[in-house]
């Protein structure tokens, strides 16, 4: 359906010819005379648009605006029709009252049409899936018909106008996808259409077919010259579709931004003159322009506080704030400074010409001049205001480009800066945790070695209070069996069998003592061992030899039932207290052959790291439950059956390698056994004395 508009102005002429034209732009015209009867229409009916006049006999349009704009109901754009008369106070108050626009009267329905289209277009912008709008600019109304039935039937949306003026509004309100122009009009031609779209920023890349009915050779290299795309005759309609189809096929720019010179331009004229100001608004409203004018410099300013003005007419001297001051206040203000101000004077004066375009305007020109040089200089403004801001818009899009890009770069240098940060403080806290760990192990291996300590002084005393006695015992013991052997053959043949038999029963129990008090002997030689550690002298050994030493000493406990093998490291030589390393590597080769009930395997490694010396023992037993890990290292703590174990082998162990500043570790070895490491450091050595 067509969009509604509604038309409020008490003037039977005025409400007539607005009607015409925009039914004629394929709007459907609702007219009011009186303020009631518009109220009506808006409840009536869904408008799209409003054209109020502002004074309606004995009313006040503004008052119509005022309501609307207070109320919840669907905002309409508002363009309010303003009398030449009008004072510049009725064109601010409907600016602020919510006016979206306005045009002055004499107006010109093409401009009237070409903004209430600006205003849907911006409220109402068309979508991706919008169809293409094809502008057809054509004299002849059966051609026009013919044409547009064809391109609605081929999915386009068409607009028409009958000339080529009317076709340059459109083309601005609208801003079609292609342009279809004959080239043989009146008023300006095709060609000249074409040339002004070509001029245009804003609408320089769309697509313009030239039609025509002539078959002069030269026409298509004229349509060419003169900046079409296509040249097709108008005979046949479906050559026109496939040309259309094929411009638009070819065309991938993207829409200009920039304001267009073919639309509707706005010029503030400041001049206390009302006869020069008159001259003006004729001259400048034949050029489709509309022109407001102020008297003075303050009205001039409070005009531009309120909308916005496309180019500023300003007469140097006047009553008040004179053109110098106020071509100042303009141009120091953000929003207003790059608006076109061409300065006017009633006489020559070069000083006054210098001064003013020192101060900011952009332009001089004297009131004698001819009207049409004045026309020209707007122009000329107007064309470089417009081209400025096209190059305001790409300089804008490249800033962007290069702001996104700039973002997008810190944000992969803050993505890998965060990364590298997270890594670093992951191995920071990987750092403080072994640090913490080492804290911990070595605080633990404090509180054992203080333990040890305590222990080892009441064992070497209990030890010593031992030993006395139980040399006095054995030594005595000793003497009881040499003479019951030395009896025993006579003994034998002096007794009864029933005698022989209490006889063997005591030498038995003297054995038993004799064995039970070697154990006793060999445990306090241990206690010993455990408060005394006999260091000897540190020297340089073979670690290789000092367990293949220990290996054959050891060999009768394990024989065929446990297969040992060895791995040494290419550095076989450490600087250590031989008797005692070899004793802690023994008593973990002990536990090992104990801890495999049946057959198993041994596994004994040496590796020399960068500043440590590893010895390993590794088993396939039963493995240490975990529940008594923390206890294993304590003096007589044993699994073992009782009578079958001290609870001093890995204590002395822990002694011997603390002894050499070195650690003892338990880990779970695979496949269910238990690894126990020896790492003893290293002293530090030349770089041309470590190995490879």
């Amino acid at each position: 359906m067509p969009p509604v508009v509604l038309i409020v102005d008490d003037s039977l002429t005025v409400r007539m010819d607005l009607s015409e034209a925009f039914e004629g732009a394929g709007f459907r015209p609702i007219l009011a005379a009186t303020l009631a009867e518009a109220r009506l229409a808006l409840a009536r009916e869904s408008i799209a648009a409003v054209i109020l006049d502002v004074i309606l006999g004995d009313e006040d349009g503004i008052d119509l605006l005022r309501e609307i704009r207070v109320s919840e109901s669907p905002q309409a754009p508002f363009v309010l029709l303003l009398s030449t008369e009008a004072d510049v106070r009725d064109r601010i108050r409907g600016m602020r009252f919510g006016a979206d626009d306005y045009v002055g009267k004499p107006y010109d329905t093409g401009c009237v049409i070409a903004r209430v289209r600006e205003l849907l277009r911006a409220r109402h912008p068309a979508g991706k899936d919008a169809k293409q709008t094809i502008l057809v600019i054509d004299d002849s109304a059966t051609f026009r018909s013919e044409l547009a039935a064809a391109l609605e039937l081929a999915d386009y949306t068409v607009v028409m106008a009958a000339d080529g003026e009317e076709g340059l509004r459109i083309a601005d309100s609208i801003r079609p996808t292609a342009i279809l122009v004959d080239s043989v009009m009146p008023g300006i031609d095709g060609g000249t259409v074409i040339r002004r779209i070509r001029l245009d920023a804003a609408l320089r890349a769309t697509p313009c077919v030239l039609l025509t009915a002539s078959d002069d050779k030269g026409a298509e290299l004229r349509a060419l010259d003169a900046g079409a795309d296509a040249f097709v005759r108008k005979e046949d309609l479906e050559l026109v579709l496939a040309r259309v189809s094929a411009v638009l096929r070819g065309t991938s720019l993207e829409p200009a931004h920039a304001a267009s010179l073919l639309g509707p331009k706005r010029i503030l004229a400041v001049d206390d003159s009302a006869t020069y100001l008159n001259e003006l608004l004729t001259v400048l409203r034949g050029e489709g322009y509309d022109v407001v004018s102020a008297r003075s410099g303050e009205e001039g300013i409070e005009m531009l506080s309120s909308q916005q003005f496309d180019c500023i007419l300003l007469d140097l001297v006047m009553p008040g704030i004179d053109g110098i001051e106020t071509c100042r206040r303009i141009k120091a203000s953000p929003l207003r400074r790059d608006i076109p101000l061409i300065m006017l004077t009633a006489a020559e004066d070069r000083h006054a010409m210098i001064e003013a375009l020192a101060t900011g305007a952009d332009d001089f020109i004297s009131k004698s001049s001819d009207l049409e040089v004045l026309r020209a200089r707007v122009r000329a403004q107007l064309r470089r205001k417009q081209f400025e801001d096209e190059h305001r818009n790409v300089r804008e899009k490249l800033l962007r480009s290069e702001i996104e890009a700039a973002e997008a770069r810190s944000a992969r240098e803050l993505a890998e800066t965060r990364a590298r940060l997270v890594e670093a403080l992951e191995q920071k806290n990987l750092e403080l945790t072994r640090a913490y760990r080492d804290l911990q192990s070595a605080q633990a291996q404090l509180i054992q070695s203080a333990k040890l300590a305590s222990l080892g002084e009441l064992v070497a005393g209990v030890a010593h209070e031992i030993n006395n006695p139980l040399a006095f015992v054995i030594s005595h013991l000793a003497t009881v069996r040499r003479s019951a052997t030395k009896l025993d053959s006579a003994v034998r043949s002096a007794l009864t069998s029933d005698l022989l038999v209490t006889w063997q029963r005591a030498l038995d129990r003297l054995a038993e003592m004799d064995g039970g008090l070697l154990r006793m002997r060999e445990l306090v030689l241990k206690l010993r061992t455990f408060s005394r550690l006999d260091e000897g002298e540190r020297k340089v050994v073979s670690i290789r030899e000092c367990i293949e030493s220990l290996l054959t000493i050891l060999g009768h406990r394990f024989k065929d039932r446990i297969d040992v093998q060895t791995r040494y490291a290419e550095v076989d030589m450490l600087e250590c207290y031989p008797g005692l390393l070899t004793q802690a590597v023994m008593n973990l080769v002990a536990n090992a052959v104990d801890a495999i009930p049946k057959h198993g395997a041994i596994t004994i490694t040496t590796e020399a790291e960068d500043d440590v010396y590893r010895i390993s023992v590794t088993d396939t037993g039963t493995g240490i439950p975990p529940e008594v890990l923390d206890r294993i290292l304590d003096p007589f703590f044993t699994t073992k059956p009782v009578g079958q174990g001290t609870g001093l082998g890995l204590s002395i162990t822990y002694s011997i390698v603390r002894r050499h500043g070195g650690t003892l570790e338990f880990l779970r070895a695979e496949g269910g056994g238990t690894e126990a490491i020896i790492r003893i450091p290293l002293p530090l050595r030349a770089p041309s004395q470590i190995p490879g």
